[in-house]
């Protein structure tokens, strides 16, 4: 397996940083970029993944803007609150977090759940974002279009009884050591050598903290109420905020051929598609030079049309 060197003298991941959140903790990074002109990134991660899961993305991205990578609440170093967790509160969270600290209009970049966020964000708080990156973005709708009406009562309890911390606080209890997550990370990742010790690591130590089994109960439970998700379909019509849709070919927790990305591009006019023929569901992690140009190139693009359109 190949090593991925980096230099101890510079912060991976920026200077981390906590702020108050509706009296929890908070936890984020942050790394300049070149240019104090140029338009902030905010990176949200998916659902189980932290700050460290932009590990090769935070340094190459901060030499062309500014970088902020937070963990939502109930992941990484946030506080693992007694909450409902769903999109919207993670939305706010976000949002807070722009108005209080960034203050200036920014493209969200979110991965998986995370950019279920960027959009939501986008669509209800457009004077907080410059554009939206979304990479490999689930679609509630779609368990709404395949359960017939009938079936979804019993879907619910079947979820709410395999949601419940007596199940989930033994099965937490198994995962917690890093070798154990390994086969389930492999499906997230086309190529398993990027299934490493850090990214295991990664994953499992916010699972010590206090309070984890009872905070991935509600993570679950939120994370299976799609009645409390908004309807993609609904908001992409009406949003004129540019956005960037990623996707990778290979991706097998969230398939392209499932997730109905063409359509989303041809709802929305803002919206580029780019799809990878390498990669899986983690592609910003496992595919991340490519992602970073594609990212990087896109924003600057917009960047160039908007200076133009000024004029």
């Amino acid at each position: 397996m190949t090593s991925l060197p980096f230099s101890p003298k510079v912060p991976r991941f920026g200077e981390r940083r906590h702020w108050r959140w509706r009296g929890w903790t908070m936890a984020y990074s942050y790394r300049p970029g070149p240019r104090s002109d140029a338009p902030p990134l905010i990176l949200i991660h998916g659902f189980g993944g932290s700050i460290g899961h932009w590990r090769h993305n935070l340094g190459p991205l901060s030499q062309q803007y500014p970088v902020y990578a937070l963990d939502l609440l109930g992941f990484g170093d946030s506080s693992k609150a007694a909450t409902a967790y769903n999109v919207s509160l993670w939305v706010e969270q976000v949002y807070e977090f722009w108005r209080l600290v960034v203050r200036r209009r920014a493209v969200w970049v979110g991965h998986s759940i995370g950019s279920l966020v960027a959009v939501v964000g986008a669509a209800r708080h457009p004077e907080a974002v410059w554009g939206y990156v979304a990479i490999t973005l689930p679609d509630p709708g779609l368990r709404r279009a395949l359960l017939p009406p009938f079936a979804r009562p019993l879907v619910a309890a079947i979820e709410r009884l395999f949601t419940s911390p007596l199940l989930l606080t033994p099965l937490l209890g198994a995962i917690r050591p890093p070798k154990r997550l390994r086969p389930w990370a492999k499906i997230a990742y086309e190529n398993s050598d990027y299934v490493d010790e850090e990214l295991l690591e990664i994953f499992s130590r916010p699972a010590r903290d206090r309070g984890a089994p009872r905070a991935l109960s509600r993570l679950a439970r939120g994370a299976s109420e799609v009645e409390f998700c908004p309807n993609l379909l609904d908001l992409m019509p009406e949003m004129t905020t540019p956005g960037l849709l990623l996707w990778s070919r290979g991706d097998r927790m969230v398939p392209p051929r499932l997730a109905r990305p063409q359509q989303f591009a041809e709802l929305q006019p803002n919206l580029d598609l780019r799809e990878l023929d390498y990669g899986g569901h983690c592609v910003h992690d496992e595919a991340a030079p490519q992602v970073n140009e594609i990212i990087g190139n896109w924003v600057a693009s917009h960047r160039s049309e908007e200076s133009i359109n000024v004029r």
